[in-house]
């Protein structure tokens, strides 16, 4: 990916998502925050209430897209579009401590949620819990400490568009490269903004 300014996209129905997002982002419990957040995006989705740019449903190559919707200066939350090519995911990873809320918006995508059951510096062990396949409408939370996950487009045709939310901006996080076993070694990875 290659590293962009931050300009957020523009398109029909954007201003109300920010709005109810606005109206549901104050609070101090993560649970109950995803919970409206999650029902306002399932809602949006539901009713094609997002006019997304065309930008959006192209993937970037040989990675996946991620493109700015919306940062919030005064609450601090984020909006992303992410693009996904037939076949093309994520390895494991982490969301950098914060909860995210992902919606699918077009296509099929696959998470796989793992379990970090022991440490050793900067050796993970991540065992496999559950694997869920998500279509049009499905969202999902992430909250920390379950945060370690995988997602990919399961489809070898058609290019996935998922929609996340995250409590801040999200920069950078850990991936774990896989070592033997449920044994993997944490690195950290710089996140970067596609072209619009």
């Amino acid at each position: 990916m290659t590293q962009v300014s931050e300009i957020t996209l523009e398109f029909d129905g954007k201003q109300e998502l920010i709005d109810r997002l606005d109206a549901v982002m104050d609070g101090d419990c993560a649970r109950a925050i995803t919970d409206c957040v999650r029902n306002v995006l399932c809602e949006r989705v539901e009713n094609r209430a997002l006019d997304l740019p065309e930008c959006v449903f192209q993937h970037p190559g040989d990675s996946y897209g991620r493109r700015l919707i919306h940062k919030d200066a005064k609450r601090g939350y984020t909006v992303m579009a992410m693009t996904w090519g037939a076949g093309q995911g994520t390895p494991i990873h982490d969301h950098s401590g914060m909860w995210c809320v992902e919606a699918v918006w077009q296509g099929e995508i696959e998470v796989v949620q793992y379990e970090l059951t022991e440490t050793r510096g900067d050796r993970f062990c991540l065992e496999p819990r559950t694997t869920m396949r998500a279509g049009v409408g499905s969202a999902g939370s992430l909250i920390p400490p379950h945060e370690y996950h995988t997602i990919a487009n399961p489809s070898r045709e058609q290019t996935a568009v998922t929609i996340h939310i995250y409590a801040g901006e999200m920069t950078e996080c850990c991936v774990f490269a896989p070592l033997e076993g449920d044994w993997y070694e944490r690195c950290r990875r710089e996140l970067h903004l596609d072209a619009a």
